[in-house]
């Protein structure tokens, strides 16, 4: 079963579980987000990557440049501890982690959220990389994956699903990434690159093990 199988399982399950209001809310911003052309002004393949230094989930901060003199980087971006898509997302990305390393690579997560709650996703998942807290979505923004969650979909988390972003975040911006993910050379150079808007689908992470491969 691929992780995109996966994933539609889940979402089966809940979107199944929920007032159709709800999930037409939440829809209904998906195709806002798409249209909105945010994908315009992600980066792309042959991109400068932002450089950035952001602590991890003990609260040691990991710098990009240190990482990338030993070799490529695998940044993804995903979106906290309270969304099971993201939970099932890195839980299946730590199987290839080894396939990584094989290629000198070093893979790291960012997420808006505090390093505490990054903490909880380690333990929770077992996790055998960082998972670094990037407030206010600043390096998002640089690799154009940042957005504002508005109403309806801001009072539905925040009301029904008690899902408060400034609690997770530290800010009250309420935004969040893009779930994305790339690859950084040691040139600094985007070798590879894929986002979804829709956040329930994510690519299998081999990809990323013939990527490297090919660098």
């Amino acid at each position: 079963m691929t992780l995109q199988d996966s994933l539609d399982k889940l979402k089966a399950k809940i979107e199944g579980s929920m007032p159709a209001e709800n999930v037409a809310i939440m829809h209904q911003t998906t195709r806002d987000l798409e249209n909105s052309g945010i994908g315009e002004g992600i980066l792309k393949v042959g991109d400068k990557a932002p450089i950035f230094s952001l602590p991890n989930q003990e609260g040691n901060l990991v710098s990009s440049s240190e990482l990338l003199s030993n070799g490529p980087l695998v940044v993804t971006f995903y979106r906290g501890v309270w969304c099971p898509y993201c939970n099932l997302d890195l839980g299946n990305l730590k199987r290839y982690n080894s396939q990584l390393e094989e290629q000198n690579a070093t893979m790291l997560s960012i997420s808006p959220q505090l390093p505490e709650f990054n903490q909880k996703i380690v333990e929770q998942q077992r996790l055998n990389f960082d998972l670094l807290s990037d407030s206010k979505n600043t390096i998002a923004d640089a690799f154009g994956l940042r957005w504002t969650m508005v109403d309806p979909l801001k009072s539905l988390y925040n009301d029904t699903f008690r899902i408060n972003l400034p609690t997770y975040n530290g800010d009250e911006s309420w935004t969040l990434p893009v779930p994305a993910r790339f690859i950084i050379g040691t040139d600094g150079i985007i070798t590879y690159a894929e986002y979804s808007v829709d956040y329930t689908k994510r690519p299998n992470p081999d990809v990323l093990v013939d990527a490297l491969k090919a660098i």
